[in-house]
């Protein structure tokens, strides 16, 4: 019973979306750290530069004996849309390295009755005329 299950389960991990899933959350986790450093190291340094401030983070407002803090929120939402923006970019890559390429265009194929054709006149062309 237990060699059953070692079986399914090593069939389980060796099929391909298994695999394929393992690759993406690899690469997601690469992808968020470009992400990352590129919206910590460039984009909000940008901002530092027009508005003030290097980040959002510290953004917040008290209410009574509590704060809120909703500058991390806006940091959140600059990257998400960062990030959003970057795998739209990625998928519109992919979709159009994967579209087929227009096909050149079809040479009219020559039918068995414009084959027909081109002997007769060659025929005719090369039997001497009768002259009456």
């Amino acid at each position: 019973m237990a060699h059953a299950i070692v079986k399914e389960f090593k069939d389980f991990l060796s099929r391909g979306s298994v695999i394929d899933l393992a690759v993406a959350v690899v690469l997601g986790a690469a992808f968020n750290a470009v992400v990352t450093t590129f919206t910590n190291g460039i984009l909000m340094n940008l901002i530092a530069a027009i508005f003030g401030k290097p980040n959002f983070d510290e953004l917040s407002f008290r209410i009574g004996h509590g704060v809120i803090e909703y500058g991390k929120f806006l940091t959140a939402v600059v990257n998400f849309v960062i990030v959003g923006f970057a795998l739209f970019l990625f998928v519109k890559a992919l979709n159009a390295a994967r579209r087929p390429r227009p096909a050149a265009p079809a040479v009219p194929q020559e039918t068995d009755h414009d084959l027909l054709a081109q002997i007769r006149d060659a025929l005719v062309a090369k039997t001497p005329s009768r002259a009456s």
